[in-house]
């Protein structure tokens, strides 16, 4: 016996595919499985070319509603995130079924198909996270600035973003 303590190596923890994740495995769509958030909602990490299938099959399973389109940025040289959470909505459901959908991009080449025409609440929602991120949501009918001016260069929310020297002072109307 060694008086030494043993030093355990950090291994990838294996994550059992949980129900949304077999169905969209069992229609040989390719998904990972990416655990449970701190809620408890099933977390599914999808290639953005297989974005639109799986999403087609999701509202096909009765996922009718997009509860929130969002994107997180993974760190300074690392993949920006688009998230998609979706509820499945019924009459006198008390705890709907949900699944959150992550489709991780480069931050080189950030483009997802827009899921706008299979959930039209993605409308301002793709757009908010295309001016803070700057990811292109290919398809969306009118992608464009949301929050920021035009004119605006970068995307504020990014974790590298350098903010400008200047500051335009604006007469309030």
């Amino acid at each position: 016996m060694s008086d030494t303590p043993e030093v355990s190596t950090p291994e990838a923890a294996i994550v059992e595919a949980g129900p949304v994740c077999r169905l969209l495995q069992s229609q040989n769509l390719s998904v990972e499985s990416l655990g449970t958030n701190a809620s408890g909602v099933e977390m599914i990490k999808v290639d953005r070319d297989r974005l639109l299938a799986v999403c087609q099959a999701l509202y096909a399973d009765g996922f009718n509603y997009l509860r929130c389109q969002a994107a997180y940025d993974s760190g300074p040289g690392q993949d920006l995130v688009s998230t998609y959470h979706l509820v499945k909505l019924t009459d006198n459901a008390d705890r709907p079924p949900e699944v959150c959908i992550k489709v991780f991009v480069p931050r080189e080449d950030p483009r997802v198909p827009s899921v706008y025409w299979i959930w039209k609440t993605a409308d301002w929602q793709e757009r908010e996270s295309y001016d803070m991120f700057g990811i292109v949501y290919e398809g969306h009918p009118n992608l464009k600035r949301i929050l920021m001016p035009e004119d605006w260069v970068g995307w504020p929310l990014r974790k590298d973003y350098i903010t400008p020297d200047f500051y335009e002072l604006q007469e309030a109307y």
